[in-house]
């Protein structure tokens, strides 16, 4: 009996229809790809400009009294911290500033590393509230927030999106193919013995 030989390609120019369909699975596996390329390769850009547009968006209620829904807990907090010291005249319209520069940083993607740390200095003041003033942030204190506590929890997320456009900050990126992830994360080893055993960059 003699062997058969593998199923050629149709030659170039063959209508569509006579080329052999792949498996449905394929093809959706393929669409997948596809899409968590497409995460992997624009997600970390979307997540900072997200971010940006939160702080900034924010920020800026703050330049006028009365509008932000965070202002009172905020001016009293800073009051708080300051021993009374900073009346709310002053601490709101800093903490404006500071919220504004924080959006626009990333935003630009410019000064990246202080919008960040400007980021992580104004996020540990936020979740003070909850320390100072917990009846008015819980309903049941420590487990059921309030609207108020609520708005402060949900904080952790902005923390965790800003360490990792933090992670990537030096110019890494997200990599969606496993075998090639694999492979920088050995090399990423490789280069972080290198950096403490010679004290530079490879």
């Amino acid at each position: 009996m003699r062997p058969t030989s593998p199923p050629q390609a149709p030659p170039v120019g063959v209508s569509s229809s006579l080329r052999p369909r792949l498996p449905l699975a394929h093809r959706l596996d393929l669409h997948e790809a596809r899409l968590v390329g497409w995460w992997a390769l624009h997600g970390i850009t979307l997540l900072r400009l997200s971010l940006g547009l939160v702080f900034f968006w924010f920020g800026a209620q703050k330049f006028i009294p009365g509008l932000s829904s965070a202002e009172d807990l905020a001016t009293r907090t800073i009051s708080v911290l300051t021993f009374g010291q900073l009346p709310a005249a002053i601490s709101l319209p800093v903490l404006a500033t500071w919220e504004c520069l924080i959006g626009l940083g990333l935003l630009t993607g410019r000064y990246l590393r202080l919008t960040l740390l400007l980021l992580f200095g104004q996020m540990a003041g936020t979740f003070l509230p909850l320390v100072f003033f917990p009846h008015e942030t819980f309903k049941f204190v420590p487990l059921v927030p309030n609207l108020e506590g609520q708005y402060i929890i949900k904080n952790l997320v902005l923390i965790s999106g800003a360490l990792v456009v933090g992670a990537l900050s030096r110019g890494g990126a997200l990599i969606a193919d496993p075998k090639a992830a694999r492979a920088a994360e050995q090399t990423q080893r490789l280069h972080a013995r290198f950096r403490r055993r010679f004290h530079r960059e490879p």
